[in-house]
């Protein structure tokens, strides 16, 4: 048993060379059985579907392999594969990616959680809403692990002043046993006889003194529970308002913008999809998820009390919650006054969220139509916007050094410079997002998705809200052990070719797909968010697994509105039309 245990851990530890080298055998038959052109392309998804899954090589080397790989197996020309890294969907991202390294260079994103937390309230239910809040907002603009990452400090911070750090807990276990203890030693459960009670008042008091010892230990024991609820419950919400919030903004995680660049890529004809119209759709229903999740948090971990009487707030969780408020209040101070580079990226900040909403919103003529048409694109605004963080100056100008000839000349500091925005920037994603448009290219160019769109032929007597339905429990589920960029990366091409066999509009498959995408929530490895609570060390799996099970039935429900635009039987791939427009604005 020795020598095989042995064994086990030897190839453990070779795991991911082993994937490498015996990936390609495995798949080698499909190479044989499948049409050449058709069968090589698959070959290459289904590779590095492998290696995503399993991390056998880093993600964002993987999805450099096309570039290797599609050339090789005369599937597409280099000069056409390499182009698709660098869409200008990838310079939107990485607009979006720079203007979060300055909001982060500059605190204003500390500035805003603390304020809003100033604004809501230290009861627990409302500190969760503040903190779900405020993440969901950071994580629209910044990505989602850093916004995880930079509140959970916060979230910790308030909670050690209202509850005490692990130590006073396990104290407090500690006191409450000493005293069950004690009490068992006394019997001070036994039930005295009337005979007792006349015979000596003595004893008689002595039970009233045990009685009233029996109540503290039980407030003991339920005060130590309410305390490790609402640590779980402030923990959980950070992770999952993160992964929400993402999901309003096409910059916001990475599967939104996968979604419009294989939109570019198998409909050319659909321009629909842009900054704007995808937030006018996605908002909402961000906001929708957002206030369930936190009703569902504050329910099971003792946030709100739903028994429709307010209970007497004890003193100890009123002196907790002042000095959580004195938390708060103290780490605003330290930010000091706003400053002058602070007030400047808010300023762009919020005019680059303006730019992007009013270029093209479609139910009004937008900025953009002052130009020739088709030539300015969200990319164009964001790079313009983000080039300016990188001359404009940190500090306030001022009229009279030009007259002062013994003030210092010393050279101005812009907002950003490019060092910092090569340490924050994950250059990483951008590699990603090129890899997954580039294979939607090869799928196209090989005819790979006609064939696909072969073999779901026994699927187009499904009914569509049904698809819809098994899509993002599938989704939902497979995005829990890979990537979530990975995951989506595989599954739309399937679903545009599911909707031309279905004969419905393919928004109507592929955003379902790529919302559930976005909801990781039920094991640490799932994503990012998740695995920085999870570190924290107060979280089980199973804390995790209760709150999932919940968000698929509210994943499931928001089918309804897809309805919408399943709208008539589609004859072309000119899919993008009017009834599209009046899903995103009206539905």
């Amino acid at each position: 048993m020795a020598a095989i245990g042995a064994l086990v851990k030897k190839v453990w530890s070779i795991r991911r060379f082993l994937v490498l080298l015996c990936t390609p055998l495995v798949l080698l038959p499909i190479l044989i059985s499948l049409p050449p052109k058709e069968g090589k392309c698959l070959f290459v998804i289904l590779l590095m579907a492998v290696y995503w899954c399993t991390e056998a090589l880093p993600l964002a080397v993987t999805a450099l392999l096309p570039i290797i790989l599609f050339p090789f197996l005369g599937i597409l020309p280099s000069n056409k594969v390499c182009p698709q890294y660098f869409l200008d969907t990838n310079f939107l991202f990485l607009s979006g990616l720079i203007m979060a390294s300055a909001i982060e260079e500059w605190n204003l994103h500390r500035r805003i959680a603390l304020k809003v937390l100033m604004l809501m309230g230290v009861q627990p239910a409302r500190l969760i809403l503040g903190m779900m809040l405020t993440t969901s907002f950071l994580s629209m603009w910044l990505s989602n692990t850093a916004s995880t990452a930079m509140m959970l400090p916060i979230a910790i911070a308030i909670l050690k002043s209202l509850f005490g750090d692990k130590e006073a807990s396990e104290d407090l276990n500690r006191e409450n046993g000493e005293n069950q203890a004690s009490l068992q030693q006394n019997k001070l459960y036994t039930v005295p006889t009337e005979l007792q009670f006349l015979a000596s008042p003595e004893d008689n008091d002595l039970m009233e003194e045990k009685e009233v010892a029996i109540e503290i230990s039980l407030d003991l024991k339920k005060e130590e529970e309410y305390r490790a609820n609402i640590w779980k419950g402030f923990l959980i919400s950070i992770p999952y308002a993160a992964s929400i919030g993402g999901t309003a903004t096409l910059t916001g995680t990475a599967p939104n913008l996968i979604l419009l660049g294989q939109l570019k890529s198998f409909f050319p004809g659909c321009d629909v999809v842009n900054f704007g119209s995808w937030f006018v759709f996605a908002f909402p229903l961000m906001l929708l998820f957002l206030f369930l999740g936190w009703l569902w948090i504050s329910f099971l971990y003792g946030g709100i009390n739903l028994r429709g009487c307010r209970k007497k707030k004890s003193e100890r969780r009123a002196d907790a919650e002042d000095r959580a408020r004195a938390v708060i209040m103290e780490d605003y101070q330290k930010l000091g006054p706003i400053k002058f580079a602070e007030q400047a990226v808010l300023f762009l900040f919020c005019l680059f969220a303006i730019l992007l909403f009013s270029r093209d919103p479609k139910f009004i003529p937008g900025w953009a139509s002052l130009f020739t048409p088709g030539f300015v694109t969200d990319a164009v605004t964001g790079v313009t916007i983000v080039t300016i963080l990188f001359f404009f100056p940190s500090q306030r100008p001022s009229c009279k050094w030009w007259f002062d000839l013994k003030a210092a000349n010393t050279e101005n500091v812009p907002l950003l410079s490019w060092r910092k925005a090569q340490e924050t920037v994950p250059w990483n994603i951008i590699l990603l997002l090129g890899g997954g448009f580039a294979m939607a290219k090869g799928c196209e160019e090989s005819g790979l998705s006609v064939w696909i769109g072969g073999q779901l032929h026994p699927l187009e007597s499904v009914p569509p809200a049904v698809a819809v339905v098994l899509i993002t429990i599938v989704i939902a589920l497979f995005t829990e052990f890979a990537s979530n960029t990975a995951t989506i990366i595989i599954f739309l091409p399937v679903l545009a070719e599911l909707a031309i066999r279905l004969k419905v509009n393919p928004l109507y498959l592929m955003i379902p797909g790529t919302v559930g995408c976005s909801y990781a929530f039920m094991l640490p490895v799932s994503t990012p968010p998740n695995s920085i609570a999870f570190s924290s060390g107060h979280l089980l799996v199973k804390d995790m697994v209760m709150n999932k099970n919940s968000s698929h039935k509210v994943i499931e429900h928001c089918s309804s509105p897809w309805s919408s635009i399943a709208g008539p039987p589609l004859s072309s791939l000119s899919l993008c039309d009017v009834h599209v427009t009046t899903f995103f604005f009206t539905g």
